[in-house]
């Protein structure tokens, strides 16, 4: 009798959240978290850690708002990568389609307009109920970067995309995106607080350990050790000469003593991204020219986060930063004051002074960087100077390759640096690598560095 009513036990079908799950005592591997599932991830009420469901709700509101009438919105789930062809790539969500649905999980397509609200087919997407609705829209909605041939191919939508009615989405969303609500911009701080604690122990570790890899190893460790879900992007860990060489990525040198070592990094945390880079010496002392250049990035850094501030603009910001930096540059002699000054500057300084942060790293690229920045906006600042080894300067000068980039969030009264516990004065990295680097084990608190216990 025992082994019949486990047979029928095991044959009870239960619906939940729109999906059958069998009644056993397995648990089943299937959806995502929820906060019956994972209380130490989302409290009650919350469909992702941080963001309750009434926020996706309001997201869905205003897009609605910016779609004109009879407007129809298609969102598709990220795609499942494969390395091999049965092992995956770890699967990242879509950043528009997480914004709006708050979905994890791949294989889903949403659809929204006034006429309907929001419907979600998943996890495999049937994409024959579409041809009707978009037939009556009078624009198509979609993200161009995960849209799918199982609903490009429908006759209604080829006519509708021949007919001009076509269009990317991210003109919409990444308006919704580039002003942050107070949960994200809490979930930012978390994010950056990470990266901030994992870099500090990465910059101890590497006087002991000067090698690219190691370290590369080490930022990540740190990083999921304080329960970010994934690197941002790859670390770029380059020294020497390797910090001259924008988005270095190798990683497999050994830092040789008297090099300087550039690391740029962020972390992922329930969706939002944190990215910030440090320049330092893992000997623990500057050269004379390493430190000189040091401190004019680091002068600029300082300077242009303080113009951060409602009404300004990061191509404001960069005009500044290029002033200042190209007379520094002068004043070292780097470059010389003739009528390809601007040129030789830009060999020097390819990039911009700094970008929007979000979901994405590079976020909300539909927004113009002439756009003036309002409260709840995030952005970086991040002057450089990467001078060739083969560039015509003195010998202590080539190939040093100097970045120091930080988190800022705009804020009514003007600025919040959210990476601003992570040590960059010189004296401070000095007196760390110099003086607490024999196994102490530190963490960043607010805007201080303090031995853990």
């Amino acid at each position: 009798m025992q082994a019949l009513r486990r047979r029928i036990s095991e044959k009870l079908i239960s619906r939940t959240n729109g999906y059958f799950s069998y009644s056993t005592q397995k648990v089943l591997d299937a959806g995502q978290p929820t906060a019956a599932t994972h209380p130490q991830l989302l409290l009650e009420g919350e469909i992702t850690p941080g963001i309750a469901a009434e926020e996706y709700a309001l997201r869905r509101k205003r897009l609605l708002e910016l779609l004109p009438d009879n407007g129809l919105a298609i969102l598709a789930s990220a795609p499942v990568k494969m390395m091999t062809d049965v092992v995956p790539y770890t699967f990242r969500q879509d950043a528009d389609y997480l914004f709006i649905t708050g979905c994890t999980q791949p294989g889903g397509v949403a659809v929204l307009s006034r006429e309907c609200g929001l419907c979600m087919f998943m996890p495999e997407s049937d994409p024959h109920i579409l041809p009707d609705m978009i037939t009556k829209s009078s624009k198509i909605f979609h993200n161009v970067k995960t849209a799918l041939p199982s609903y490009m191919n429908l006759d209604a939508f080829q006519k509708a995309y021949i007919g001009g009615k076509v269009k990317d989405i991210s003109i919409c969303t990444h308006e919704l995106r580039w002003v942050k609500s107070p949960a994200e911009q809490n979930l930012m701080r978390q994010s950056a607080s990470i990266a901030c604690q994992a870099l500090l122990q990465t910059m101890l570790f590497s006087k002991s350990s000067p090698n690219e890899s190691m370290l590369s190893a080490k930022i990540e460790y740190e990083c999921r050790i304080r329960g970010a879900q994934r690197m941002a992007f790859n670390p770029v860990v380059g020294g020497g000469s390797n910090a001259a060489v924008i988005h270095y990525s190798r990683n497999d040198q050994t830092i040789k003593d008297g090099n300087l070592v550039l690391m740029d990094v962020g972390c992922e945390l329930h969706g939002y991204v944190s990215d910030l880079t440090r320049t330092w010496p893992p000997c623990g002392n500057f050269s004379p020219a390493q430190e000189e250049l040091y401190d004019l990035l680091l002068e600029t850094n300082k300077e242009c986060i303080k113009l951060c501030k409602p009404g300004t603009s990061i191509r404001q910001l960069h005009n500044y930063s290029v002033e200042m930096l190209k007379k520094g540059l002068k004043e070292t002699g780097i470059l010389k004051n003739n009528r390809n000054v601007t040129q030789t500057y830009n060999l020097l300084n390819p990039t911009s002074i700094g970008h929007f942060l979000g979901m994405d790293v590079h976020d909300c690229s539909a927004v113009d960087v002439d756009r003036p920045l309002k409260p709840g906006v995030v952005i970086t600042i991040e002057p450089g100077v990467y001078i060739p080894s083969s560039f015509d300067v003195p010998d202590w000068y080539k190939g040093i390759g100097i970045r120091i980039e930080d988190e800022v969030l705009i804020t009514d009264s003007g600025y919040e640096v959210l990476t601003g516990s992570m040590p960059k004065e010189t004296q401070h990295i000095k007196s760390l690598l110099n003086n607490y680097c024999n196994g102490e084990r530190f963490e960043t608190q607010g805007n201080m560095t303090v031995a853990s216990t």
